[in-house]
């Protein structure tokens, strides 16, 4: 976030919109400053920081979990060794009571996408302003960390999925045996004993049926979990404008220091006052009188009740919002296991 003074509008154009790199109207490679310089860049544009978030997201994924298998024992295990474990047990269990088939990559299929969206949502538990400020610090203009409120990377993975359904569909059944399915259901002349010369209308009205079905599996997939994610992030960054306004009914003068705009380092230097606070008091450390008295003066240097209120509002929406970053996980990765499962059997 910049010094300058920002609308309302301002501040939520600027957090929704992508760090994008691709080749301005003039020919020349860059980054978009602005909506209007990204939209300009055309489709080959690329959001660096989906991009980016989404490997650095994969990859702790991957040594978390490896670090975990070499380092199995049966003796005394860890904590987090039992939570890595119940994760895969679950995710097998699950995958066991839909997919009938006989596949050895669908359980590391969904075990890798259930986690991986798991952590992408997970970052817009992140206060909205942390990571933009930091890199804005370092001279970068713009800065989505939740990859899934990106609707390229749903529906990139869905699309991907989706490719997975194509092959296993001709794999499994052989051209002639999916194409028998795209064409002969839901209405099957032969099986209604339906004269021959029917037969072909009836076949074109179930293929364009059957590939509208088809087709609406990777766009269901991707903008299920992009619509509800982006609503989430949304909603945190409104919550996020009660911060701001806190400090101009309670402590204008933060306006005044601050020329016009109350920083985003501020809001998480109070925030993690707060923080050591609430520590200290349960260490014993700290009595309760005092511990109430260091609240009462942090909230209101950073606005006063608006503050508290929107401190409030971004935890009960935060406890609110795990159960949709999980379900939408869940949902995506359950999915992807039924339509796989469809394109292993015979119809």
């Amino acid at each position: 976030m910049s010094g300058e003074a920002q609308t309302a509008s301002d501040y939520i154009q600027h957090h929704l919109q992508n760090l994008t790199y691709g080749r301005h109207p003039d020919g020349h490679w860059g980054f978009a400053h602005g909506a209007d310089e990204a939209a300009a860049m055309g489709f080959w544009a690329v959001h660096v920081d989906t991009m980016l978030w989404s490997l650095l997201l994969g990859i702790a994924f991957f040594f978390m979990f490896r670090r975990v298998a070499k380092q199995a024992t049966t003796e005394t295990p860890s904590g987090f060794q039992n939570a890595i474990e119940s994760v895969v047990e679950w995710v097998d269990s699950n995958v066991k009571d839909v997919f009938r088939s006989t596949n050895k990559y669908i359980a590391p299929l969904a075990l890798t996408l259930f986690v991986w969206i798991l952590f992408m949502n997970l970052m817009d538990l992140i206060p909205v302003d942390w990571i933009p400020w930091a890199v804005g610090a370092a001279g970068v203009d713009y800065q989505k960390v939740v990859p899934t409120t990106d609707v390229n990377a749903t529906m990139g993975m869905a699309i991907a999925v989706f490719c997975m359904i194509i092959y296993y569909s001709f794999k499994i059944k052989g051209i002639k045996g999916f194409m028998a399915e795209l064409t002969m259901n839901p209405i099957n002349p032969k099986e209604m004993g339906m004269p021959k010369y029917l037969w072909p209308p009836l076949m074109v009205f179930n293929f364009l049926l059957e590939v509208v079905g088809l087709l609406a599996k990777p766009v269901s997939l991707g903008l299920r979990l992009f619509g509800n994610l982006y609503a989430g992030e949304l909603i945190f960054i409104l919550i996020a404008l009660v911060f701001a306004a806190g400090s101009g009914y309670v402590a204008e003068g933060l306006q005044a220091l601050f020329g016009g705009h109350v920083p985003a380092w501020f809001f998480i230097a109070v925030a993690l006052s707060v923080a050591v606070t609430l520590s200290l008091n349960l260490k014993n450390k700290l009595s309760t009188k005092r511990t109430l008295l260091l609240l009462y003066a942090q909230l209101l240097l950073a606005g006063g009740l608006a503050f508290a209120g929107g401190q409030l509002l971004h935890f009960g929406w935060a406890v609110f919002h795990i159960l949709v970053i999980i379900l939408q996980a869940f949902i995506f990765m359950m999915l992807t296991v039924v339509y796989l499962s469809m394109a292993h059997e015979h119809h």
